[in-house]
């Protein structure tokens, strides 16, 4: 499920990779795209917006500023056309950024945007590796694990609910969900062992009223 993202479609295709990946791109991707966003909505630079979302896709867990990702991309523009343009991939259910938390809303819209995916199928359908080589690489798979719990978190959350990253250099926590009444923080760990957890102890320490959460072993 972390690896090939779950959607009904693909499931009879999981041993046929190649196939696989040209079912979630083709069929999944591509009309959400061209249906959900090109047709519904005004786009001055479609092929911008498409690749957007192959970047956006293969950081999926990373912190990643927008002035950085207009180095990245052909024709981007400003920030704000690709700040929006996020926005668009976030509400047909494919790629959003998180804000940094910060307890004023202004601060949050201004920080770089944490990149998750909103099904782990495309952040696989969009990397060179297949299912054995991405197990493997424990630092990619750990990005896997840590998108599927920020896609989950993402795809259910109330209208109260706010989900954000936090992060302070050194330390950082991966997400953070904040309502009016109650603050968590989350650690989601996909190793074998719990490891440090100064991001998330510092966090409490800044804000003690809040719920530490880890996700993992040992959690």
């Amino acid at each position: 499920y972390i690896y090939f993202g779950g959607y009904p479609g693909s499931a009879r295709l999981i041993r046929e990779e190649d196939r696989w990946r040209n079912y979630v791109l083709a069929a999944l991707v591509q009309p959400s795209i061209d249906t959900d966003i090109l047709q519904m909505t005004r786009v001055d630079k479609p092929a911008l917006l498409k690749q957007l979302f192959i970047l956006g896709a293969s950081y999926s867990g990373q912190i990643l500023a927008l002035g950085k990702v207009k180095g990245q991309l052909q024709d981007a523009g400003n920030e704000t056309t690709l700040a929006g343009y996020l926005d668009l991939l976030s509400n047909a259910g494919l790629l959003t950024g998180l804000h940094k938390y910060h307890v004023g809303i202004a601060r949050r819209r201004a920080s770089a945007p944490k990149f998750n995916v909103l099904n782990t199928a495309l952040m696989s359908s969009a990397m060179p590796y297949n299912f054995v080589q991405a197990q493997a690489d424990r630092s990619y798979w750990g990005r896997l694990v840590e998108s599927a719990v920020g896609a989950h978190m993402h795809n259910t959350a109330t209208a109260y609910e706010d989900l954000s990253y936090w992060r302070e250099s050194p330390h950082e926590v991966d997400f953070v969900i904040s309502n009016a009444m109650q603050l968590t923080a989350i650690e989601v760990k996909s190793g074998a062992s719990t490891g440090k957890l100064s991001g998330l102890q510092e966090f409490v320490k800044r804000h003690p009223s809040s719920r530490p959460l880890l996700v993992g072993a040992g959690g």
